[in-house]
């Protein structure tokens, strides 16, 4: 029996109503969504404008339904933003923490950008950012948490200072959404992606970019072809979500996220927060009784989500992974995590960390088999 600490890749399992209703769309409706009339097609529609109701309940955005766009996932929301947006000559800043779905679109449109320093346990201080902003910063993309260290940035504080300078601010909230309260309007973002797969539980292959009516105007559509809407033009249509959904959607995500959201609906993601506060709190207390083990990330529960990176002195840290799995049955992730720069900015690269990871069906139990192990492959020894 394996223990799987690895939600901040993808969650599992996945609440059980989500694979019923996949089965159910594959096997009782069928129906694409904007092509017909007829009456699985209209449930399905009903099923896609209820997931979008969802999500600007769920991610504190008062605007319409129609602005929350769906994507093929948080890489595709981000991608969609940054070539959708930027020019070159443009700037662009981005924290010293930022994932590669940001990094690397961001190097190969050729724009200039700067990194806003973070401390060593990955933290941004939002004074830094207003000395790098210059005439041509078109743009702020922030990292909401850290899927190395953990480390929650204060949204709400960046999002003012780009208001005040009138620049667009992009919160990445892969690691927070369902786990930590997110609130769009609250940060004063322009744009905010989320992957379905993870905090959100649903399956892989779906996400969603939220979108204020101004920031959609600017915004080129990264795909266009046939919406099943002013099908009596070639143009692509202006008005959301059909300007950035061309193509048939992924129904069967559609009808596994919105089964994953009614249920964090009625779980609360309060109540997901205070079960990862416990855990993360009895995580710390047990890794300060282990020495050799460097923990990368904040102290303090409270700026951070369920997200551990740990560099075992002196060991090679995917052997470490490695051993977690075959000797323990502890389910982890090893290496840069698709975030080098947040490594350099934690001092753990190039030799990364082991990072495990809770979700809500982790448990206390999970957390002291994970504490026992590590003290096993600290000291170097095995149990019998």
């Amino acid at each position: 029996m394996s223990i799987y600490l690895d939600h901040a890749a993808t969650s599992f399992p996945k609440p059980p109503q989500v694979a019923r209703r996949m089965c159910e769309y594959l096997e009782q409706v069928g129906a694409t969504i904007n092509r017909s009339v007829y009456g699985p097609a209209q449930e399905a529609g009903l099923v896609t404008l209820q997931l979008r109701e969802r999500l600007c309940r769920l991610l504190g955005y008062s605007g319409r339904p129609t602005h929350a766009i769906l994507t093929a996932g948080c890489t595709m929301s981000l991608n969609l933003v940054l070539r959708g947006y930027l020019r070159p000559g443009d700037h662009c800043l981005v924290s010293a923490m930022e994932h590669n779905a940001v990094m690397r679109p961001l190097v190969s449109l050729g724009v200039e950008f700067d990194r806003i320093p973070c401390d060593e346990s990955g933290l941004l201080d939002p004074d830094a950012i207003v000395p790098l902003i210059r005439p041509n910063t078109r743009l702020l993309v922030m990292a909401h948490g850290s899927n190395v260290s953990g480390a929650v940035q204060d949204a709400a504080a960046v999002g003012r200072i780009c208001r005040e300078r009138g620049i667009p601010f992009v919160l990445d909230a892969a690691q927070t959404a369902g786990h930590i309260p997110v609130d769009f309007d609250g940060f004063g973002c322009s744009a905010l992606a989320v992957p379905g797969h993870k905090g959100l539980l649903g399956p892989s292959g779906i996400g969603a970019l939220l979108l204020t009516p101004d920031f959609a105007r600017q915004l080129t559509p990264l795909l266009t072809g046939g919406t099943g809407s002013a099908s009596h033009t070639e143009q692509q249509p202006d008005f959301l979500p059909d300007k950035f959904e061309s193509g048939t959607p992924n129904l069967p995500g559609i009808y596994g996220w919105e089964a994953a959201l009614a249920w964090l609906e009625e779980k609360t993601v309060c109540a997901v927060r205070a079960h990862d506060l416990a855990l993360m709190e009895q995580f710390l207390t047990g890794l300060d009784a282990i020495p050799g083990i460097h923990l990368a990330g904040p102290r303090d529960i409270t700026r951070r989500v369920g997200v551990f990176s740990l560099d075992f002195a002196g060991q090679d840290n995917a052997v470490v992974g490695d051993c977690l799995e075959q000797t323990f049955g502890i389910l982890t992730r090893c290496g840069l995590h698709c975030a080098p720069n947040a490594h350099n900015t934690l001092g753990t690269f190039p030799q990364g960390t082991v990072r495990f990871s809770f979700g809500w069906a982790t448990t206390p139990e999970d957390v002291d088999a994970a504490l026992q192990a590590i003290s096993c492959i600290a000291s170097q020894t095995r149990p019998e």
